[in-house]
């Protein structure tokens, strides 16, 4: 939200300071103590602890602020100047309502108003109307304004006329007309840079962002918030309004935890060095959203409480229902239901309503989900009606969960073919939201907004049981993030030179041998946190593609001709059940597998026995055969024995895709193939290989086993680019691989759970990440990683993978090789060696690692290294 106040940088008189206050509020408080310390005049006076006043509320400290103003106007009242006793008012009348007292506020201000006419009119104006935004009283916030930008336009007075449009920015924005607000911002941001108002122009930066934001435009929204940051920075000020709107735009990009993160550090920063009452009940309640979005209801509840108590005692009724409308969600996603709960929420929608709160139809949503679940049919169907109706120009967020409502509301009423044209709508308008992004974390969480209406037409495929349906409905919202390859963020030159940077401080910090808790290794590890946000932070800012990016429909005919011969089963999770539907023969079959969770177990303990042998521990307990029946009595039921015998692909979902796929009875001893998704399979099988063999071979460093790996591969390939021995640094590699026929990378390799685009392959400069792939223009059609857990992915979003092998899939990679578990680095030897044999023969990926498993014989390790790696794509 906007503020009040100015700034200039020399004082030549006592007005100078006002207008210095919001500038460079250090500066003006010195020079008001210097003036005061002079004995001045009354009037002269006045200014001074005017001054001093508006700077202390910026800094935080409100209530000394309303101390220096209430002096302020007791020497403007002995003064007798009236303009000057009107101007103090109206300051501090905005500062009352902003300290939560709104109702003295405004009673200083409707004075105030009175007693003010022309220019000085316009300016308190400004100060009411910032009170009644803060009360949520947007319209006659709006009205007021609209009369002061022409009272200081007509007075020729830049900087307060560059106010009077920023709040009345705020007032549009606050009441859904994104053009309006857009345009008086950026007259504002001009007006305030030919003022010198560095404050105010940050603000106005950040206004622009809430703009982008509203309009769905997440990267410009991230950028524009990100500049106020730092000019924020720059004049020495810690601004809550802009954790609040960092804190809105990181929920709707899915970053819910960061979000509540951001959110519950303002919070702390504010009751520790203190700050205005109302926006400490704005950081509550943003807390409180954030809270909601991380599926965290019982912080939720606590936060949105303290939200609404303040709200309540500060008299601000628009945010009052809101705040309570969060506790009512936040009740629902802890499991309560009820008559109860739906009455409380019925009563919210009601008032929100009334109130014209944005959150009236997630409210009449809510609502309509609880009526449902009493089986009380027309009051669902009100309530939902009312969550369907859409706002003219409403961005795409706000367009899906409209549609949800008409897709709930469809349902309730049997109207199939209504609740799949709204499904198809809503995910329609996702799908414009997500190429709005170019970051392929963006785009991965993002689909989390499209779970649900993915949900329902999947449910309705399988109680039709339509295997085709279902494939086709599984298809349309998943790996969606993976269409489309990552774009780079403006200013890639910076992004390069952080990546560097990164680089050499995580490759001192690893050859330094310093710990973390000494202060050189402590230096280190801050210096390695802020690149990383550097680079994730330029990375978010990346704009989408077009529209005409995306990728086409999915054709389940397309994908059965292409099969031919070729068996493929797509693992589908319904409400925790899993699903695996079989395309073989040109026929599509659906079979009833299990829990997810009980499949989610045996992949652990797989994965478990798998680590446990690669670190040559005696084979005691159930054999890998053992452990092979169980995941496939797990993961295939009885679709195990609808497989056939020849090639085959797997589809899995995100949770099961760290899956040794070649335990499986069923799978052992062919070629299996693994794939986010099957328009992903099909895209990667349509690749047609470079014109030219080229093929790389890397040696990381500390990798001993890797050096006769490398050594024997160079030469079966004579002509091959070989860096290794201080040669394989993150430049050379890079230039090497883009575009090749075949890379070989033996290095060790780092997944980060944390931020998975920070996963991590060491080379002899420090470690190559997800976000140096990505800069990529051609991945190498074929690539072979022989690290340990290369091929871990995190699962985000609705069904998406944040990883290593994830990031190179829409950079054209037709097949990767690379591995689910640590493994044995001796053992690997034999395996890559066999497998590039069979691939120099002419064998698909799949074929030669099929094929190279069985080098190993029946020493248990060989064959627990076979069965760790797993062939990705096509």
């Amino acid at each position: 939200m906007p503020t009040t106040g100015g700034g200039v940088e020399v004082i030549a008189a006592p007005e100078d300071l006002l207008p210095l206050a919001l500038s460079r509020p250090h500066d003006a408080i010195a020079g008001a103590k210097a003036l005061l310390e002079s004995g001045p005049a009354p009037l002269a006076a006045s200014i001074a602890h005017q001054a001093s006043g508006i700077s202390l509320r910026q800094l935080g400290d409100v209530d000394a602020a309303i101390r220096e103003m209430r002096i302020a106007l007791r020497l403007a009242t002995k003064s007798g100047q009236r303009r000057r006793e009107a101007d103090v008012l109206a300051t501090l009348g905005a500062t009352l309502g902003r300290a939560g007292h709104g109702k003295q506020g405004l009673a200083c201000l409707d004075r105030a108003v009175a007693g003010s006419r022309g220019a000085l009119a316009g300016r308190v104006l400004i100060r009411r109307a910032d009170v009644l935004l803060v009360l949520g009283r947007h319209q006659e916030a709006l009205d007021d304004l609209r009369g002061a930008v022409t009272r200081l336009r007509r007075a020729g007075d830049q900087v307060w006329e560059a106010r009077s449009r920023n709040y009345r920015g705020f007032a549009h924005l606050a009441l859904g007309s994104t053009r309006q607000a857009d345009a008086d911002f950026a007259v504002a941001e001009r007006l305030y840079a030919a003022s010198g108002q560095e404050f105010e122009y940050a603000e106005a930066r950040q206004n622009r962002g809430l703009v982008a934001f509203a309009r769905g435009d997440l990267p410009l929204a991230l950028g524009y918030l990100g500049e106020a940051g730092q000019r924020f920075e720059a004049v020495g000020v810690v601004w809550p309004d802009l954790a609040i709107d960092r804190c809105r735009v990181l929920l709707a990009a899915g970053l819910t935890t960061e979000a509540l993160d951001e959110a519950d550090r303002a919070v702390v920063r504010m009751e520790t060095e203190g700050g205005q009452a109302t926006k400490k009940a704005e950081l509550l309640f943003t807390a409180a959203t954030a809270a909601l979005g991380a599926t965290d209801p019982a912080t939720a509840r606590e936060r949105a409480e303290q939200a609404r108590r303040l709200f309540s005692a500060q008299g601000r009724a628009w945010w009052s229902a809101r705040a309570t409308l969060i506790q009512l969600e936040a009740r629902h996603q802890g499991g309560e239901r009820g008559p109860q709960l739906l009455r409380r929420v019925t009563e919210t929608a009601t008032r929100l309503d009334r109130l014209g709160a944005a959150e009236a139809p997630a409210a009449h949503l809510l609502a309509g989900r609880l009526a449902l679940v009493e089986g009380r049919r027309v009051a669902a169907d009100r309530h939902l009606e009312h969550a369907a109706k859409l706002r003219r120009g409403a961005p795409p967020l706000a367009r899906a969960a409209s549609l949800l409502g008409k897709a709930l509301r469809s349902e309730a009423g049997a109207d199939v073919r209504g609740m799949l044209a709204a499904c198809d709508r809503g995910l329609d308008a996702l799908d414009e939201h997500r190429l709005t992004m170019g970051a392929t974390e963006l785009r991965a969480r993002a689909t989390a907004h499209g779970a649900e209406l993915a949900r329902l037409a999947l449910r309705e495929a399988l109680q039709r049981k339509d295997a085709r349906q279902l494939l086709l409905r599984s298809e349309r919202w998943r790996a969606t993030a993976l269409a489309v390859p990552a774009v780079r963020p403006p200013g890639d030159g910076q992004l390069i030179a952080d990546l560097a940077a990164l680089r050499d401080v995580a490759r001192r910090l690893e050859t330094s041998g310093e710990d973390l808790s000494t202060p050189a290794g402590a230096a280190l590890g801050r210096e390695q946190r802020r690149l990383e946000d550097a680079v994730r932070s330029q990375t978010l800012k990346a704009r989408g593609h077009d529209a005409a990016a995306s990728a086409p429909p999915f054709d389940v005919e397309e994908l059965i001709d292409e099969l031919g011969e070729t068996v493929l089963v797509e693992l589908i999770e319904v409400d925790d059940v899993l699903y695996a539907v079989v395309v073989r023969d040109r026929q599509v079959r659906l079979h009833t597998v299990g829990p997810l969770s009980a499949a989610a177990h045996e992949v652990e303990r797989a994965r478990f026995r798998l680590r446990w042998l690669a670190r040559g521990r005696p084979p005691t307990g159930p054999s890998l055969e053992v452990i092979g029946a169980r995941l496939s009595t797990a993961l295939l039921g009885a679709a195990a024995a609808d497989l056939g015998d020849g090639p085959l692909v797997v589809v899995p979902p995100s949770r099961l895709q760290a899956l040794p796929w070649a335990l499986v009875p069923a799978l052992a001893g062919r070629a299996v193939s693994v794939a986010p998704s099957s328009a992903t399979w099909l895209w990667a099988r349509r690749l047609r290989p470079p014109n030219g063999r080229r093929v790389v071979l890397v040696l990381g460093p500390g990798l001993t086993a890797g050096r006769a790996e490398i050594s024997q591969l160079a030469e079966r390939y004579p002509a091959a680019t070989v860096l290794a021995e201080g040669a394989a640094t993150a430049e050379q590699v890079l230039r090497a691989l883009d575009g090749a026929w075949l890379g070989h990378i033996a290095a060790h390799g780092t997944f980060r759970s944390d931020n998975p685009l920070f996963s991590s392959l060491r080379l002899d400069d420090g470690p190559l990440t997800v976000y140096d792939f990505e800069r990529l223009r051609h991945a190498p059609y074929r690539l072979v990683l022989s690290s340990c857990e290369s091929g871990l992915a995190n699962p985000v979003g609705a069904d998406e993978l944040l990883g290593l092998t994830s990031s190179l899939v829409p950079l054209g990679a037709a097949g990767i090789l690379a591995s689910v578990v640590p493994v044995n680095d001796p053992a690997a030897v034999p395996l890559m060696t066999a497998l590039h044999g069979n691939l120099h023969a002419g064998r698909s990926l799949a074929e030669a690692f099929s094929d190279a498993r069985t080098t190993g014989g029946d020493d248990p390790v060989a064959h627990a290294t076979g069965c760790s790696f797993v062939a990705l794509g096509a």
